[in-house]
């Protein structure tokens, strides 16, 4: 049976280029990067050329680029670090913003600053998974100490306007840090042009290996390292640095090319069009201002679970949220941010697309759905009650 993979949101095939660049740094050229020989020399050149691809494809220095594991430790990383380096200097800052819609790593690091001092605002969002600019503004304090808001969302692929949140927090003196993982590559970062102080990349959501990111943290701010050790990443992230990761993240950015934004969009709308021709089926998320990759809709009265359930019986994988959260029971918060019922947000499948996903692929899974979701609505409970 053939397989169809539509969960790339959780992660990606990596690129055989991107393989095929990595693998002489497992047996070759294998070297410590701190190593004074040969061999760590050339570990060390491959450790800046790829800090270089990286910078250079957000518009930021060489020096403003600290390699991490991946998203979750350069969210804390960011977030932690600076929180604890104004406690430390009794600066007075401790309020900090953020959405009821970033990834649970975001909303998890915040919970926990809370029973250390800090105070936070979760910011609503509206029905398509805005924030309101306005509201914003208005929850800037005297003691506001950084915003932290997703750019792509995981789950419904919203994009917030990065210029417009970066300007405001220029303008009230605030940093801002926005979680990129998702959106990078497919959509414009620019850390001068949006006002950006700290951002978050990763590398298995874009072709490259998984255990490798980074965090862009802009010349001049002052964080403390949540690791300690031999004053890796200019002291910021000790340990030994994951090569061929780092590598193979670069690699992944290299390799990438616009057009294939263009065939995702394409299949996207494709999808998002045939979908809702299906009875009782509703969009989450926005239309428009959308990640190219990601379609994620709700079918109201039977589980998503159980559509993911059958559709991974015709080969073909999807998921009902953010991976992170996927032996939860918990009802999506993001979904629940958007104004949905636990009954609508339950009903939910996210569909998210990638560079080898095909045509043919779609169509055929566009003739499986309605039948998968026929045969649930007759055995439904909830299809009766509605």
């Amino acid at each position: 049976m053939k397989e169809i993979y539509l969960d790339n949101a959780a992660t990606t095939k990596v690129d055989e280029k991107v393989v095929k660049d990595m693998l002489p740094y497992f047996t070759e050229y294998y070297g410590n990067a701190s190593s004074q020989h040969l061999k760590g020399n050339v570990a060390r050149k491959a450790l800046e050329d790829s800090r270089r691809i990286i910078a250079s494809s957000i518009n930021a220095r060489l020096d403003e680029i600290i390699f991490t594991s991946g998203g979750t430790e350069s969210n804390n990383l960011a977030i932690k670090g600076l929180f604890f380096y104004h406690k430390e200097n009794k600066t007075g800052k401790k309020h900090i913003i953020t959405t009821k819609i970033e990834h649970d790593c975001v909303l998890n690091t915040c919970k926990w600053l809370e029973k250390h001092g800090a105070e936070v605002t979760y910011l609503d969002v509206n029905s398509d998974g805005f924030i309101d600019l306005n509201k914003l503004k208005k929850s800037i304090k005297g003691d506001t100490l950084i915003v932290s808001i997703i750019h792509g969302n995981n789950e419904i692929g919203t994009i917030q306007d990065l210029e417009a949140i970066g300007k405001i927090c220029k303008e009230k003196g605030v940093y801002f840090h926005t979680d990129a993982c998702q959106s990078y590559t497919k959509t414009l970062i620019n850390v001068k042009k949006q006002n950006l102080d700290f951002v978050t990349l990763n590398s298995h959501k874009i072709h490259g290996p998984k255990g490798a990111g980074a965090l862009y943290i802009k010349e001049g701010i002052k964080i403390i390292p949540m690791a300690h050790g031999g004053g890796h990443e200019r002291s910021l992230r000790s340990g030994t640095e994951n090569i061929p990761g780092i590598v193979g993240f670069a690699s992944a950015v290299k390799n990438f090319n616009p057009e294939n934004i263009k065939k995702m969009e394409r299949l996207r709308n494709y999808l998002i069009n045939e979908l809702l021709k299906i009875p009782n089926v509703s969009l989450n998320g926005s239309r428009e201002n959308r990640l190219c990759n990601n379609v994620n809709v709700s079918f109201n009265d039977i589980e998503g679970e159980s559509i993911g359930g059958l559709l991974q019986a015709y080969g073909i994988y999807t998921s009902t949220g953010s991976a992170c959260m996927s032996h939860s029971l918990e009802t999506s918060h993001v979904l629940k941010a958007l104004g949905l019922s636990a009954l609508q947000s339950n009903s939910s499948l996210r569909i998210s697309i990638s560079k080898y996903t095909t045509e043919e692929e779609i169509k055929f899974f566009l003739e499986i759905i309605p039948k998968v979701v026929e045969r649930l609505r007759k055995i439904s409970p909830l299809s009766k009650i509605n």
